[in-house]
């Protein structure tokens, strides 16, 4: 089968909760962290977990400021990440025989 490939598939995004955040993100742009943490069903430390793992690679930003006395952090897709994401949907259609 042409186009298979297992190694093309992005460890990073894989996981169902980066791949959920990477989703998002890629039609939303920018979301805080309560929306994306309610959307995704997940909890406060699983949810920062998997965005430091984006972060590191390079995939998303996190911004953190204050609004009042609140605590505001907002996660925003990196052309980095952007391009990965497309790339792990081209990797995961070749593998279904999509691409």
């Amino acid at each position: 089968m042409d186009g298979f490939d297992i190694d093309r598939i992005d460890e990073v995004i894989h996981g169902r909760l980066r791949l959920g955040v990477m989703a998002f993100l890629s039609s939303a742009e920018t979301a805080d962290f309560n929306a994306l943490k309610a959307k995704l069903q997940a909890t406060d430390g699983n949810l920062s977990t998997h965005l430091r793992k984006l972060e590191e690679a390079g995939y998303v930003r996190i911004d953190k400021s204050f609004v009042g006395r609140r605590p505001l952090t907002r996660v925003s897709l990196t052309d980095a990440g952007r391009a990965a994401f497309v790339g792990y949907l081209d990797a995961i259609g070749k593998l279904v025989g999509a691409g």
